[in-house]
């Protein structure tokens, strides 16, 4: 896989840099996936956390939680949106983010997708949503069932951590 320095994407950068740095905590707002009897060898799956903070561009970042309960483990494998037709994951790494198949989830464990590390980039946005919207998603997964998530649109430099 090609990895991308942030320093060489140009204009963007000053916008990635804002939309991901700093931490992540968890919100109110959150949706499941999984089994609704015992957790058996299925993933469990719940996602808290999620937000957007104002795109200042025609990209944006999104960044959740996603818990799992059960007693196996599952992968995020994609994220679709009404907003963009190209959406992808990155992993974040020494400053260098790269684009990535999918993200483990383990049994038991958790996925975090946080300002500063992994997260969703929307690139090519149909419309820049204001802050106080939210931005409806869909994440796949390759067990559980599609799960459903609404993120609100924070102020540009939001930080979980502070608020």
């Amino acid at each position: 896989m090609r990895r991308t320095p942030l320093a060489l994407c140009g204009g963007f950068t000053a916008t990635l840099v804002l939309a991901v740095t700093g931490c992540s905590s968890s919100s109110d707002s959150s949706s499941s996936s999984g089994s609704s009897g015992s957790s058996g060898g299925t993933p469990r799956l719940k996602v808290s956390g999620g937000y957007m903070p104002k795109p200042v561009s025609d990209m944006a970042a999104g960044f959740l939680t996603v818990v799992n309960s059960g007693r196996s483990g599952d992968r995020l494998t994609s994220i679709t949106s009404d907003i963009s037709d190209d959406i992808t994951i990155h992993k974040t790494e020494n400053q260098t983010m790269r684009k990535v198949d999918s993200f483990d989830i383990p049994a038991n464990g958790e996925l975090d997708l946080d300002r500063g590390g992994n997260h969703i980039m929307f690139a090519n946005l149909k419309k820049r949503p204001a802050q106080g919207q939210e931005v409806g998603i869909e994440l796949h997964f390759e067990k559980a069932d599609p799960i459903k998530v609404e993120l609100p649109v924070k102020e540009t430099n939001y930080n979980p951590a502070t608020h």
